[in-house]
């Protein structure tokens, strides 16, 4: 391996471990920042410690001069609750007459474990009991609990709600529609005598909690209502960033741990005063979106820690939306329609509502990629429903679509082999004059048409794909509990053994570093042997460790990657055998000595 080769494959080496330490050092960035900059109560940025159902309100500049209503502290209502259950093949959602609220979301298709659905593996369920679903709140006389009465909808997929609260009758219809989407509609009519002022009041979105999973996130994002706006995600925002530092009981994808959590609050109440297109709490793979066809004037985020952990580790997220004042005449009605996706993060799904939803699944600078890798990966799944084949497929049509570039590559370092005599000798003439070495150089690649820099292209177009496959891998639900062979789940590690070994055992990861030394070994080369042999071991033993933890899927796509390559290799040096002895007179039928066949490998 010569001193070029050698700086790719550790640019290479370099480029993939900064991205999979790049969590590490925000956590750790993330961490600082907070022992140095704690919000003291009198921050510029509100925070309060207020449980999610009772946010702290504060009067926004959308709304001078209208007053906010304090939230009457909920009292169990005389009236017993009545339980609703709209279905639908997807899901089916829980509503309660105790403050016409989700209180359970079920979605059919998505296991709560690997493996087949069964009386021990049930569909999952998002459990909004702590903080439910559209709970209103900052209504005069209207606790959060209020008991409604009930209006079925003869189809069961609608149901409508109606209380009253000093001279405000509330009426509330709730409809399950397809596609995960829960459509709601608010009217609020002044039954007064008088005019009625309706102060800032909130509408509850639920909550969303941290998986078992170890590479588990939670985060929120949303889209601020303005003209050019970019999706923001509060992950990574001043304001919030420091409460959402280790989603993940491991920190997330990368191996460096939470920050500590001595002195941090239980849970924070974080308001954002500024009017937002839609908001959204998401989890690795699910994610509650709401949107409505009123204009907002913020949210609220509530973040509450894992108090069993003495690192600083995010436990559960919940949201409530803010709107502003009104005032409202004697008889005059104000409706607002709420729209709300509670499902699975699925590309096709959040694309069609629009609004640049599809956002939530933050693919990062290679969105345009992941966005054809995802569909594709699909594509293969449907013609064999077995998202392992799938990969394996997608690393074929990858290996196809850059398959005229590595073999030029290939041949490329074939031939700087082969004129390696010729410029030892040049070299060697002109090492008192290194303008004219490098003249001579260049007329030598010029003269036997090779490119010394072919032979970067192909690891470097790597580092894209690998990316944007890890990106993939982290959030897209389709690879979610997808058994191949013997894995139970491609978007984690193997965990073989797990319980009865210390560490885990994961075989593609030592799969993967063998297809890799095999490969370097089977790569022309021009420098020293030593050196050579020196990286053969190195680079694999580094991605070993590297890929030890990450989702068995992208192991299985770097292997097979990496065997195709092998294939390819091995045709040419067969190829260039079989020209060798030709050129030397040899016959197809005749066998090759030993020496032609050494140097037909070289």
């Amino acid at each position: 391996m010569n001193k070029q080769e050698r700086i790719i494959a550790i640019l290479l080496g370099l480029a993939l471990a900064g991205w999979v330490f790049h969590s590490n050092k925000q956590a750790a960035k993330r961490a600082k920042e907070l022992a140095q900059s704690r919000p003291p109560a009198a921050a510029a940025v509100p925070v309060t410690n207020a449980p999610a159902s009772t946010p702290a309100l504060v009067a926004p500049a959308t709304a001078p001069g209208l007053p906010v209503t304090e939230v009457a502290a909920p009292v169990a209502p005389s009236v017993p609750e009545e339980m609703v259950t709209l279905k639908s093949g997807e899901m089916a959602v829980s509503v309660s007459s105790h403050g016409a609220v989700l209180k359970q979301v079920t979605l059919s298709k998505f296991n709560s474990a690997p493996g087949k659905a069964g009386e021990k593996n049930l569909p999952v369920m998002l459990d909004f009991a702590s903080a439910p679903g559209l709970e209103l709140s900052g209504i005069p006389g209207l606790p959060g609990n209020a008991a409604y009465r009930v209006e079925r909808d003869g189809a069961g997929k609608a149901v409508t709600f109606i209380a009253a609260a000093q001279g405000l009758a509330i009426t509330r219809r709730v409809e399950l529609q397809k596609d995960y989407v829960v459509k709601v509609t608010d009217t609020f009519r002044n039954t007064g005598g008088s005019v009625m002022t309706l102060g800032t009041n909130g509408v509850g979105m639920g909550v969303m909690r941290k998986g078992g999973s170890k590479n588990e996130v939670l985060s929120f994002d949303s889209l601020p209502a303005m003209n050019a706006a970019k999706v923001r995600h509060w992950g990574s925002e001043k304001a919030t960033k420091q409460y959402l530092v280790s989603g993940g009981a491991g920190g997330g994808f990368g191996c460096g741990g939470a920050p500590s959590a001595a002195g941090m609050p239980d849970q924070v109440t974080v308001p954002i005063f500024e009017p937002q297109s839609w908001i959204a709490l998401k989890s690795r793979f699910f994610v509650t979106l709401f949107s409505s066809s009123a204009t907002n004037c913020g949210f609220t985020a509530r973040m509450a820690r894992d108090v069993a952990h003495p690192a600083y580790v995010l436990k559960d997220l919940s949201a409530r939306v803010l709107f502003p004042g009104r005032v409202l005449g004697q008889g005059e009605a104000l409706t607002r329609d709420y729209s709300l996706y509670i499902g699975p993060k699925k590309l096709s799904l959040l694309q069609a509502m629009g609004s640049r939803m599809d956002a939530v699944m933050e693919f990062g600078t290679f969105t345009w990629f992941c966005k054809l890798l995802v569909p594709t990966l699909n594509f293969f799944h449907r013609i064999i429903p077995d998202y392992g084949v799938a990969i394996i497929l997608l690393t074929f049509l990858v290996r196809i679509i850059f398959w005229p570039l590595t073999h030029k590559s290939t041949v490329s370092m074939r031939k700087m082999q082969e004129i390696q005599p010729k410029l030892k000798e040049i070299q060697k003439q002109f090492k008192d004059n290194p303008q004219k070495m490098q003249q001579e150089t260049w007329a030598l690649y010029r003269e036997n048409k090779v490119n010394p820099l072919s032979s970067c292209l192909p690891m470097l177009i790597q580092i894209p794909v690998f990316i944007a496959l890890f990106t993939v891998l982290r959030s897209a639900v389709e690879l979610r509990y997808a058994p191949f062979l013997w894995i139970a789940d491609l978007s984690e590690p193997e965990n073989l053994l797990a319980g009865v070994l210390p560490i885990p055992l994961n075989i593609l990861p030592f799969l993967m570093s063998g297809t890799m030394a095999l490969q370097s070994y089977l790569t022309p080369s021009m420098g020293d042997p030593q050196q050579q042999k020196m990286m053969m071991i190195m680079m694999p033993v580094m991605m070993l460790f590297m890929f030890y933890s990450f989702p068995s899927a992208l192991s299985l796509y770097w292997t097979v990657s990496q065997v195709l390559s092998i294939v390819q290799m091995l045709m040419l040096r067969k190829k260039g055998a079989q020209q060798l002895a030709a050129a030397a007179g040899v016959t197809a039928d005749m066998p090759l000595t030993r020496q032609q066949r050494r140097h037909g490998e070289k």
